[in-house]
């Protein structure tokens, strides 16, 4: 083994003992130009006189301009707006009876990742909170190479063929002639190309949902999406899909606070990201794969390698078999975040492809776009696309070389360099493809096994609870509701009838067409399952932890009750933040002080998951001089989220149209009344415990979907 291949053992510092020596402190240096020479002026341009014209011999002056003015580099297509984090993955379980990767063997390794989720549609600038699909790509840096697992928060795609990829972009993105609507899918031309593309019809299902809002990035699934292969030491194979799952959950937010949250605060999921990581609130994932056999390949009544279907869990399980924790922020964004490349085709052994055209298709076009994005094919020496493996091949030069080879030899076979760098065999780790039995004629169609458009549209319908189905009633209603030419609308309408007669009606109902006449019902997914409970979001992991809940409290509010409060949140794993009319300290009516982080300004309910308004009359009082604190209540009942109130803070339900005067003088005095869904109240005197926990467990809840919607 040659001495550059001497190095210790991947575990989840190696990436990051890698970058250490591309990080730069300025702190207490002194400025130099790119070159090193120490600069000693940077607020003034060389000029010949006080008030005479620039020179341009200020070489300073060149060399920082331009700079700045070649600062930007092109915006990935697709997945421009995205965020990232650093952390680690390991295997539960050695995986070696279906895969020989070796980052899935041994459960003490530690394999450093690169984690990036993004939007789809929208540019840079656009915000995170948008109706879209969410991009979930993963950075595996292991002993055998880097491997990508580049995915989506949604399992199938819009499209069969990756030909089709730059029409279906074309068609979602913002119109050519007027550049709008931004980072929206609600406009003539991405309706255009749904009824006339009626393959994508089940994930137009996917899109419509709350799946397309996620709550936080830290709650919500990913998926490989394509069908790979897995190969053993013993050249058997199973095709496998890859599944994210978030130990939180999934949530989502509610169309209405999306839209407000896209005002108010645009980096809303990139915030919670960072700031929980910063925290020490380490997101987690835990990693599934579903497996088949590869003499199981037609055995199901969808085929396997379409995009547009996906494998139902009551089929074929998810096995989980490791998990993955984010533990550190980038310190740059630009360096890590935005140069980062993704790639399907980065693979190590034991993991290969299969034959779905839309994978085949990215496995070209991702290289393709590094090249024009990046700067040309050395986009693998950017420190954060390095490999912490070994790198030696025979491809030198090129834009923004990094290495530095030795020695006159750039090519094989050689007798100059001993034949260096030379090919390792299957038993050395050398990657070779599964040997798959591929005969048949060149022709340009699609298999009629890839004609079934709507089945599992179906069953994604007929999986979603009714609140689920109502928030994608309304979905459609908005999307169409935009859609300006109404033949579009009408040919929408009818292409989804064939999804769910009812479906169509509610629609059309509420965009102004006639609903099809239909005669009969869509046919069911399968004859072994005509629902599947995995797809329901109603379904899932339900915590309080992570969740935020603002607090309101002014000068006076009651301490014992509000310290009573607080530990339970806190104790719950949840971040309680004090809101008030003012930041700074406020007293409690014993004398004691606590922090208002947030005023009602600078804050809104929309930013938080909860909200709890603290007792004491002065301090209830003081909130409600500012109409805001009322319109804060207001707006967490509309959204469905948990409100708990002590005392006198019932004064603020009635402010805010919440509850009637009679229900707050009962909570007030301490009366036993009827509950609202997910609206918690008590007298400030007593034991708090028992409202401690009934709030806790609201919070949990996420939604309370029951709630009355009368104010």
């Amino acid at each position: 083994m040659r001495k550059d291949d001497q190095r210790e053992p991947v575990n989840e510092q190696s990436k990051d003992k890698q970058l250490e020596q591309f990080r730069v402190d300025d702190t207490g240096q002194k400025m130099t130009t790119n070159q090193g020479l120490r600069v000693s002026e940077d607020e003034h341009s060389l000029k010949a006189g006080v008030r005479g014209p620039t020179l341009m011999e200020d070489f300073q002056f060149r060399e920082k301009m331009t700079h700045f003015d070649h600062e930007r580099i092109p915006e990935r297509i697709v997945h421009a707006r995205g965020f990232g984090a650093h952390g680690y993955f390991q295997v539960y379980e050695p995986m070696s009876e279906f895969t020989k990767a070796k980052f899935l063997q041994d459960p003490s390794v530690k394999t450093p990742v690169f984690v990036r989720f993004s939007t789809v549609a929208g540019s840079r600038g656009s915000a995170d909170t948008v109706r879209d699909v969410r991009g979930f790509a993963t950075k595996f840096y292991t002993e055998e190479g880097n491997y990508d697992l580049v995915g989506n928060n949604m399992p199938v795609f819009f499209i069969q063929d990756a030909m089709k990829f730059p029409d279906f972009i074309h068609a979602v993105k913002p119109e050519p002639h007027n550049e709008i609507p931004q980072a929206a899918s609600a406009h003539d031309t991405f309706w255009d190309f749904v009824i006339s593309n009626t393959e994508t019809a089940h994930m137009v299902m996917w899109a419509m949902s709350d799946r397309s809002l996620p709550r936080s990035f830290r709650m919500m699934e990913g998926f490989g999406v394509n069908t790979f292969r897995f190969v053993n030491d013993r050249g058997e194979a199973h095709f496998v899909k890859f599944h994210w799952k978030p130990l939180l959950g999934m949530h989502s937010l509610v169309w209405d606070e999306t839209q407000k949250i896209a005002g108010k605060d645009p980096d809303f999921n990139r915030r919670d990201l960072w700031d929980a990581i910063e925290s020490g609130n380490y997101p987690e994932y835990e990693f599934g794969v579903q497996l088949i056999k590869e003499e199981d390949e037609f055995k199901f009544d969808f085929d396997i390698l379409d995009p547009t279907k996906l494998w139902p869990e009551e089929l074929v399980p998810v096995k989980i078999i490791g998990k993955m924790t984010l533990t550190q922020n980038t310190d740059n964004f630009f360096a890590e975040t935005e140069q980062i490349a993704f790639h399907p085709g980065h693979v190590v052994p034991g993991i290969d492809f299969s034959n779905d055209p839309l994978l085949q298709g990215r496995l070209f076009s991702y290289t393709d776009t590094q090249l024009s994005r990046l700067g040309g094919p050395n986009f693998h020496e950017i420190p954060i696309n390095r490999s912490v493996a070994p790198v030696h091949n025979n491809q030198r030069d090129g834009m923004h070389r990094m290495a530095i080879n030795r020695g006159p030899v750039s090519y094989h076979k050689n007798s100059l360099a001993g034949n260096a760098p030379e090919p390792a065999s299957e038993q050395e780790g050398g990657y070779v493809h599964y040997a798959e039995k591929v005969e048949g004629r060149k022709i340009q169609a699609r298999s009629d096994s890839f004609k079934d458009h709507f089945s599992q549209a179906t069953l994604f319908w007929n999986s979603m609870s009714p609140v689920e189905q109502q928030h994608i009633v309304n979905a459609f209603r908005f999307e169409l509701g935009k859609v300006k030419t109404k033949e579009i609308r009408e040919n929408a309408v009818e292409m989804f009838s064939h999804v769910d007669p009812d479906l169509a009606a509610q629609i059309a109902a509420g965009i102004g067409v006639k609903p099809p006449q239909v005669t009969s019902q869509p046919a069911a997914e399968s004859e072994n399952i005509a629902t599947s409970p995995a797809l329901s979001m109603m379904n899932t992991i339900k915590s309080a932890k992570t969740r935020k809940v603002a607090v309101l409290a002014g000068t006076g509010v009651n301490g014992a009750e509000l310290t009573s409060v607080l530990t339970a949140l806190k104790e719950a794993g949840a971040i309680p933040e004090i809101v008030s009319t003012q930041l700074g300290p406020i007293s409690t009516e014993g004398g004691a002080t606590f922090e208002a982080v947030h005023t009602l300004l600078t804050s809104d309910s929309l930013l938080f998951d909860a909200v709890y308004v603290a007792g004491g009359a002065q301090s209830v009082d003081e909130l409600k001089t500012d109409p805001k604190a009322a319109n804060f209540i207001r707006e967490a009942y509309q959204h469905y989220k948990t409100i708990a109130v002590v005392g006198e803070g019932s004064e603020l339900l009635i402010a805010a149209g919440v509850a009637a005067p009679e229900s707050a003088a009962a909570v007030a005095s301490g009366t036993p009344t009827a509950g609202v869904p997910g609206v918690i109240t008590a007298s400030d005197a007593g034991d708090m415990s028992a409202f401690n926990e009934a709030f806790v467990a609201a919070i949990a809840e996420h939604r309370h979907w029951a709630r009355p919607m009368h104010v």
